[in-house]
């Protein structure tokens, strides 16, 4: 803080456990975060809801107390842009005022709209990963149709938590093209709005109920009203830039703007992005995304649904001693539990872990996949269970890295981001078994990084994100894979891959049994 000047530019970061506020000068230094928690809510099994007054409750704390805490004058902030979780869908009146609480990202109750969105075999589907996602826009505004008719007769805009926050900023309706194009299957090269898939699911009404305004990160979408900017303690008619998806603006915040190169955003789920200069059509992937963020260039999308999830499971279950003892010391809780977890050899002794604690979202595209873990013996300690969930969840990255390959994109290089990367021992393990380096940056909230670039850049900063990139982005170190362990994690790699097919059949099985089945 003490280096920087104004202009700062404020980042606004939506996600899934909280809300994350940052001011960035010029060369992207820090000069004030901070956090805002809010719960979720989980009435059914496979449902996740959030209540989005406590999205705006986040904002208003989190800028006001980045303003305190950084002494920053409200006049030095430029401008101002939101990123957020994508596919958290939102009926509201055209005041903004919600008709139902925001079905999460994770939330996979439109599990049958999106087994029909399939089967109408819509050419759009192939840039799915051909197989569109129970998370996605359409699914869950049929779901909304199907089962909450009045709700959804009766709101005049289907939304997400982004459209809803700039709404709130700049009393406007638009959609991020980002968005549109990676969760709405809107798909710039086959006509844009997807009009004929809406049509095969005779529900060309949703055309009606979203803002059909599209506007590109980066660019302005218009200016801080009084009464937000009142609400926020920031100067009214501040520019407000367009964000998009909180992933997609970590990516950015990356660095990663260059063919390959890959994102990796860990958080309870991972998300993996990269660029390429043609289109990629790869089974299990998402994409590819043509001007998503970067204009001409197509965006690659593989994610896992559960990877922080499943340590914070462990820890909430298990490891209640190491947590006090942590707290105890004043010492970071990753970093006591990677002592721990070093103890024991690559391949856990035999464990093997499955990371599908909310199914599987790449490759396989399969919401009723369950985790598992197999391997156990009376000489397991529970330090074992976190080397193999540590290993389990970089198996899963391995497999999309190694689906791509196939389909001819070969990564070179690796950038991490997110809570995950607190652990120094996890992101080894993840170079050990893709056997690619990985490279962190300064700014470990690259999202909200992210989003503040594109503040810089909407209004004429920088030309360019790839510019301001390379001003606002420093790397801070590196982990190399060792082969040695490579070569052991293959083996266990492979039994992995197959253990899904093993226990396929079973875990449809039960969730059939049980009410796993969302709906």
């Amino acid at each position: 803080m003490a280096n920087a000047k104004p202009p700062y530019f404020l980042g606004i970061d939506v996600g899934t456990q909280g809300l994350r506020s940052g001011i960035f000068d010029a060369r992207g230094n820090v000069v004030a975060l901070s956090f805002y928690s809010y719960p979720s809510y989980h009435p059914r099994p496979g449902w996740a809801e959030q209540d989005p007054m406590d999205w705006w409750k986040g904002i208003q704390d989190t800028v006001r107390r980045c303003l305190f805490e950084g002494e920053v004058r409200p006049e030095d902030v430029a401008a101002l842009s939101v990123s957020a979780s994508s596919c958290t869908v939102l009926p509201v009146d055209r005041f903004g005022n919600p008709k139902y609480r925001a079905i999460m990202w994770m939330d996979v109750r439109a599990f049958d709209q999106a087994e029909r969105i399939n089967a109408t075999k819509n050419p759009l589907l192939r840039y799915a990963g051909g197989h569109e996602s129970p998370e996605w826009m359409i699914p869950k505004a049929l779901w909304l149709k199907e089962n909450l008719p009045d709700i959804f007769v009766n709101a005049d805009y289907i939304v997400e938590a982004q459209n809803w926050i700039m709404f709130k900023l700049t009393d406007r309706w638009v959609t991020s093209l980002n968005n549109a194009i990676c969760k709405w299957n809107y798909c710039p090269t086959e006509g844009g709005w997807p009009v004929a898939l809406l049509r095969d699911l005779h529900f060309e009404e949703l055309l009606q109920k979203w803002p059909r305004e599209l506007v590109p990160v980066g660019e302005k979408v218009g200016e801080l009203t009084k009464r937000a900017a009142y609400e926020l303690g920031l100067v009214p008619g501040t520019p407000v830039i367009q964000g998009g998806i909180d992933a997609y603006a970590a990516m950015v915040g990356l660095d990663v703007v260059h063919p390959q190169r890959l994102a990796m955003v860990v958080g309870p789920s991972t998300c993996h992005l990269a660029v390429s200069e043609r289109p990629i059509f790869s089974p299990g992937i998402w994409g590819p995304y043509y001007g998503a963020v970067l204009p001409n260039l197509w965006i690659l999308e593989g994610g896992q649904s559960s990877t922080g999830s499943v340590i914070k499971w462990f820890m909430d279950n298990f490891a209640q001693e190491e947590c006090a003892r942590a707290c105890e010391l004043g010492e970071d809780l990753f970093a006591l539990l990677d002592r721990m977890v070093a103890q024991i050899p690559p391949g856990s002794d035999g464990l093997v872990l499955l990371d599908y604690f909310q199914g599987n979202r790449s490759p396989y595209q399969d919401p009723l996949a369950r985790g598992a873990l197999w391997g156990l013996s009376l000489s397991h300690t529970k330090a074992h269970v976190l080397r193999a969930i540590y290993e389990g969840t970089a198996y899963g990255t391995y497999h999309i890295l190694k689906t791509l390959a196939q389909s001819g994109f070969e990564v070179e290089e690796m950038y991490a981001s997110g809570a995950g990367a607190r652990s120094r021992l996890w992101l080894q393990i993840h170079a050990d078994v893709t056997n690619i380096p990985i490279y962190l940056t300064t700014v470990e909230e690259a999202s909200t990084l992210g989003t503040a670039i594109y503040a810089a850049v909407g209004v004429g900063f920088y030309d360019s994100i790839p510019e301001a990139t390379l001003k606002m982005v420093q790397i801070s170190g590196q982990i190399y894979p060792n082969r040695e362990n490579h070569e052991i994690y293959l083996f266990y790699y492979d039994r992995y891959v197959r253990s899904y097919f093993q226990l396929r059949d079973l875990m449809h099985e039960v969730a059939a049994r049980t009410g796993g089945f969302p709906g």
